[in-house]
């Protein structure tokens, strides 16, 4: 079966492509046969393959015809296509064979389509032949212009690079066929950027051309454009932007603008101030522009430091500076940046330099001592009104104002206003060897200007205390003991201070020498020894012994003291020893110091026992007296079922309270309401005057306050008291001995809203018994 397939336009040529030649094959492997060609297999045949022009923009435009070899033109035939694509991308003229595509075609988004064919006899619906496979490939045309990948593109380089060096690399990317001709074949050139930048035809890398300075121009934008079909006619392009932006390097030096700075400074300004500023300004950016400034010749007096943040020089005071010596400074700084390459230090060969000129203010300054401190001495004992030394202060101002002299807070010594000092106490080196004194000098033109100066004064020393033991020594001897037996060793001490070393001498009284059981030896080393003079000793006889020693010092003149060492008899142990007498001391005196901690202790504890007891008491008393959380505190109302009883109802509770003596109330008739009425009218009048009530009160109030049991706080405490021998009687029924039946109780409504309730009750009892 052969067919033939017209190609109708490529590249707007018409062409003729060959015709195809189905054959038959024997077996199921796909064979493709170069275009043109054909050979015949028995029983079995395949389609070769069509080319097909890209993107036409019509619809049902033809591509090629499939036609069987036993056609014969009669319309017996049925052609069917099948496979991805058919019938929807191509279709197929049944009776003719002809292949048309129904959609625009692509070849980037689909090269190659594989299709079956198959004929099919209409008259049986029986395959003529067997189903074969062919192909259609989409051929590319440049229909796509270049497109840059990485978009946006930003570089950096520093400034003043040489010529050549790399910046950035574009790449654009052609989305047609790169076997079809130049479709895809892309050549870079530069739209902007000249002469700074040039860029590789064939790479898109870009380079330095020239050397740039960032001071005159930071940044630069760069329009690359990429052609393809290698820049012929008919080439599609793209485009983008570069912005390459040059980087600060150290090549620019700080320069002072100003030739000179007048600063300005008082005399009273302590070390470290800040006095003024200067700048040195540096075209270079960041790191590149931080800098350091200097004094040349190293000032004494002034310094420079740098502001980090602004970069400023902050002239500083290295020292005080006086108006009187000097009123004016003059000097020479320099400025230089901080970090330099080595590459650059051609940039930096001469230091930009300013002058400075400071300006001393005067002020008014307190007093100046002509020496820092003074240092005086005086031998101790000198009388008193003994010059100790002279202390001079001047006014550093012009105008000299005179100066007056005080002392804080000094008993043994003074000053008058001439800077003398003398002594106002006896002086004592051994309590007190040295005086720290502090003088104070006020200019009398203005006392608010002042100042201090230490002065030391040294006591020396004169040879006024004799020499004395060292210590308390308790010394024993054995009643045994042999003549010429160590018993012991003596030290002496001076409280005076010597030039050369003390050197003390040691020797016993005269009359002790002549009559003493004891003599003494000294060791030339300001110590000595006690021996025994006899043999045996008595402790019956003479217990006790008194050895005067006497000791004499080195000094000018020569001092001595008379010391008495007491040395005590001792009954010894077997072996002669007087320790056994040491230790019975000790443990009498140890004895006797736990008896007195035991005492000690036991009065503590009867104390804390004896302050327990009272806070005991004390908190049971306040637990009894005050009320409890939950109680009430409103008035509480006892009620009394009782009848009245006559005098049994005295038993029924205490009405001694309610009366301070014993004299009883007398019981009345309760007659006559008239006369009832008139006494109570006179009861009335019983007031605070009287006498029996007043002693009530004082009867009362003394036994609150001699009450152990009173609560321990003020109270107010109230008691109803008629008054002893009230006329009026008493309504109570305590007293009530005859009968009701010939009272009447009509008085009663007479008395008030208070007894109308009685008046009721009472009258209302009458009424009904009668």
């Amino acid at each position: 079966m052969n067919c033939c397939f017209l190609l109708p336009f490529i590249l707007g040529i018409p062409l003729i492509w060959p015709c195809f030649t189905a054959v038959e094959i024997s077996t199921t492997e796909e064979v493709e046969h170069p275009v043109g060609s054909h050979s015949r297999v028995k029983r079995g045949w395949m389609w070769n393959q069509f080319f097909v022009p890209e993107e036409r923009n019509e619809t049902n435009y033809h591509i090629g015809q499939l036609r069987s070899d036993l056609d014969n033109g009669n319309n017996s035939f049925q052609y069917k296509l099948l496979g991805a694509g058919a019938g929807s991308i191509f279709v197929i003229d049944e009776r003719t064979g002809d292949i048309y595509a129904v959609q625009k075609l692509d070849r980037e988004e689909r090269s190659l389509y594989t299709l079956r064919a198959q004929v099919i006899d209409s008259t049986t619906g029986r395959a003529v032949e067997p189903e074969s496979e062919f192909v259609i490939r989409v051929s590319d045309i440049n229909d796509n212009e270049p497109k840059f990948l990485d978009e946006p593109y930003e570089a950096i380089v520093p400034e003043m690079s040489p010529e050549g060096t790399f910046v950035i690399q574009v790449t654009a990317n052609d989305a047609d066929d790169p076997s079809s001709g130049n479709n895809a074949r892309l050549l870079y050139s530069l739209l902007q950027g000249q002469p700074y930048f040039s860029i590789e035809p064939t790479t898109g890398v870009i380079r330095i051309s020239t050397k740039m300075d960032r001071e005159l121009q930071d940044e630069y934008w760069v329009i690359i454009q990429a052609k393809d079909m290698i820049g012929l006619p008919g080439a599609l392009s793209g485009t983008t932007s570069v912005l390459i932006k040059l980087s600060d390097v150290n090549d620019n030096k700080p320069i002072f603008k100003e030739r000179l700075y007048r600063l300005t400074v008082s005399e009273s300004a302590p070390a470290g101030t800040s006095i003024g500023k200067i700048m040195a300004y540096d075209n270079d950016i960041g790191e590149n522009a931080e800098m350091d400034y200097s004094i040349e010749d190293d000032s004494q007096t002034f310094d420079i430091i740098t502001n980090n943040k602004t970069q400023e020089g902050i002239v500083i005071l290295k020292k005080r500076v006086d108006f009187e010596q000097q009123n004016q400074y003059r000097f020479r700084a320099n400025v230089k940046n901080r970090h330099v390459d080595e590459k650059l230090v051609e940039h930096h060969v001469e230091a930009s330099t300013t002058f400075i000129r400071v300006q001393v203010e005067d002020e008014d300054e307190p007093p100046v001592f002509l020496v820092p401190y003074y240092l005086f001495e005086i031998f101790e004992e000198s009388p008193l009104g003994s010059f100790v030394g002279v202390v001079s202060a001047i006014d550093p101002d012009q105008r000299k104002s005179p100066v007056r002299y005080s002392m804080t807070r000094s008993k043994v010594f003074s000053i008058d206003d001439n800077g003398t000092i003398v002594t106002t106490n006896p002086l004592d080196r051994e309590i007190s060897a040295w005086y720290n004194l502090s003088i104070t000098a006020t200019e009398k033109y203005n006392v608010q200007q002042t100042s201090a100066v230490p002065v030391y004064v040294q006591v020396l020393n004169i040879n006024d205390h004799a020499p004395e033991f060292s210590e308390y020594y308790d010394t024993y001897v054995c009643e045994n003991a042999g003549s010429g037996q160590v018993i012991q060793t003596i030290s002496a001490v001076d409280r005076d201070e010597s030039i050369e070393d003390h050197h003390f001498y040691f020797n016993l009284s005269g009359e002790d020498t002549k009559n003493s059981s004891f003599i003494i030896i000294d060791n030339e080393d300001n110590t000595a020894v006690i021996l025994t003079n006899r043999t045996g000793f008595s402790l019956q006889e003479e217990p006790v012994f008194y050895l005067s020693v006497l000791i004499a010092d080195n000094g000018i003149p020569s001092l001595t003291s008379t010391n008495t060492l007491t040395i005590h008899i001792c009954d010894c142990d077997d072996h002669g020893s007087a320790q056994t007498c040491r230790n019975k001391d000790l443990m009498l005196a140890m004895g006797f110091r736990t008896e007195v901690i035991l005492a000690i202790l036991i009065s503590i504890m009867i104390i804390f026992a004896f302050i327990f007891l009272i806070l005991g008491l004390k908190q049971r008393r306040k637990q009894t007296l005050l009320p409890e959380k939950g109680e009430d505190f409103r008035e509480n109302i006892f009620r009394y079922d009782d009848e009245g009883g006559g005098e049994e109802d005295t038993e029924a509770f205490d009405v001694a309270a309610l009366r301070s003596s014993t004299v009883l109330r007398g019981r009345g008739p309760r007659g006559a309401g008239a006369e009832r009425r008139s006494l109570y009218r006179r009861s009335l009048q019983v007031g605070p005057e009287s006498a029996v009530f007043r002693k009530f009160i004082l009867e009362k109030l003394e036994e609150a306050n001699t009450d152990p049991c009173a609560p321990p706080f003020d109270s107010l405490q109230t008691y109803a008291f008629e008054g002893t021998g009230s006329l009026a009687g008493s309504l109570s029924s305590l007293g009530s001995a005859a009968s009701d039946q010939d009272d009447n109780y009509d008085y009663l409504s007479e008395l008030g809203p208070r007894f109308q309730r009685l008046a009721c009750l009472f009258g209302s009892a009458a009424q009904s018994h009668n």
